[in-house]
């Protein structure tokens, strides 16, 4: 793995991906929307940068181009396929055994198998009628850009975030294939270490093809699992 390319790199995601990138002598491409390219600045000597909406498939070609790793924050704004529109583009335009990681919630499932408490799921309810109301989020449409990337044959994995938190970093996230094992049960994890299991996973072949989801290592079901 030597050039990468975060998609979202001004996210406060986005950046922990860019330090932990840089942390690992990559050649960094960051993709961002032109208003919040001074939100790199600190990085801006160091890695370069391709401003312009995520969804534009001609930004993600350029971007994407000679990359062997591509991280993608697969937002889920507006109304106008965000999210498809980018995790397409990804899929189109990365070259043949890039590794492709994206970013999401638990609320994503693969193949079904996922049991989610009725809290969570009253809660993800009120997000998607609230999101769709007011035309500022749209759970559909990032739920139809992991199946896009769910049916394709490329080197993807899907890393299910929890409830993120700020922090020092605790270390590397623990995970597992489906949300409703009690190992996740804490439901939280540091943001600077859901970024940091983004980018380990480029490296990781036992995850392509699968879809993690990830609580944070010294959580107390963490620490439960681990003591048995």
């Amino acid at each position: 793995m030597n050039k990468i390319c975060i998609i979202g790199a001004s996210g406060k995601l986005g950046v922990y991906m860019v330090k932990h990138a840089l942390a690992r002598d990559y050649e960094v491409v960051g993709v961002c929307r032109k208003k919040s390219v001074d939100k790199l600045d600190e990085f801006k000597d160091r890695i370069t940068i391709v401003p312009g909406a995520t969804n534009d498939r001609n930004v993600i070609k350029k971007a994407v181009e000679g990359c062997d790793g591509v991280l993608t924050v697969l937002v889920p704004w507006g109304n106008n396929q965000y999210s498809s529109g980018t995790a397409k583009a990804v899929l189109d335009f990365a070259k043949e055994g890039a590794r492709l990681v994206f970013s999401c919630g638990w609320h994503i499932s693969q193949d079904g198998k996922d049991v989610y408490s009725t809290s969570f799921k009253r809660k993800l309810r009120m997000a998607t009628w609230v999101g769709k109301f007011f035309r500022v989020v749209d759970i559909y449409d990032q739920e139809m850009a992991t199946r896009l990337i769910f049916n394709g044959k490329s080197r993807w994995t899907v890393v299910r975030g929890s409830d993120l938190e700020e922090g020092e970093s605790q270390g590397l996230p623990m995970w597992s294939a489906h949300v409703g094992d009690p190992i996740l049960d804490s439901n939280i994890t540091r943001r600077i270490d859901f970024a940091l299991f983004m980018v380990e996973a480029l490296i990781s072949d036992d995850l392509i093809h699968k879809s993690p989801a990830i609580v944070g290592c010294q959580t107390s079901s963490a620490l439960a699992f681990t003591s048995n």
